[in-house]
């Protein structure tokens, strides 16, 4: 194990799951590094030949989220944890088509279940309090986009330009997930 898991993991251990949800800064911390992480893991597959950019097509990523800006940070929680779920089930789709690396799939879904993990009590915790101004909306809207991705691949039969084209749709749902991760201050 890593000097930084470990690191990581007596982090964790210091605070309680209430206290943890009181420390956005590490809760910040934490999600900046994994997100680069994950941006690098899908940058390693394989990039997009020139005859799918045909197959490309306008999934209508919901507008709120271009101006973050406007995010509280319960509100923020609430959406980042959404999309890490919904990037997570997609990834675990047929993608045998693509001759994508197995090894690379597993870390970066790994990976995105130790995000999941760190946010899980904070979004209950949200969700129970009722603290979020306009993240069940946002939420609703990205359920909507995430389901039209799933329905692409599906129509597409999971073949490599599918995946291709919802690759550079994930790479570019986790520059808006560092943009979020400002919003996560104490």
């Amino acid at each position: 194990m890593t000097c930084w898991c470990l690191l990581q993991m007596a982090l964790l251990l210091c605070f309680s799951t209430t206290a943890l949800s009181m420390n956005y800064s590490l809760l910040r911390f934490q999600q900046r590094r994994s997100d680069t992480v994950c941006q690098k893991l899908l940058r390693q597959l394989p990039s997009t030949p020139q005859h799918c950019l045909e197959v490309r097509m306008d999934f209508q990523f919901p507008e709120e989220m271009r101006q973050v800006q406007q995010f509280r940070k319960e509100d923020a929680v609430l959406v980042i944890y959404e999309m890490l779920q919904q990037i997570f089930g997609i990834l675990t789709r047929d993608f045998s088509s693509t001759g994508w690396s197995e090894t690379i799939i597993e870390d970066l879904l790994v990976e995105l279940q130790g995000q999941m993990d760190h946010l899980e009590p904070i979004q209950k915790e949200i969700m129970q309090k009722k603290t979020f101004t306009m993240g069940d909306m946002t939420v609703l809207h990205l359920k909507k986009y995430y389901f039209s991705l799933m329905q692409y691949l599906k129509s597409m039969e999971y073949n490599s330009c599918a995946w291709t084209v919802v690759r550079v749709q994930m790479l570019m749902n986790f520059s808006v997930l560092k943009r979020l991760t400002v919003y996560l201050q104490d």
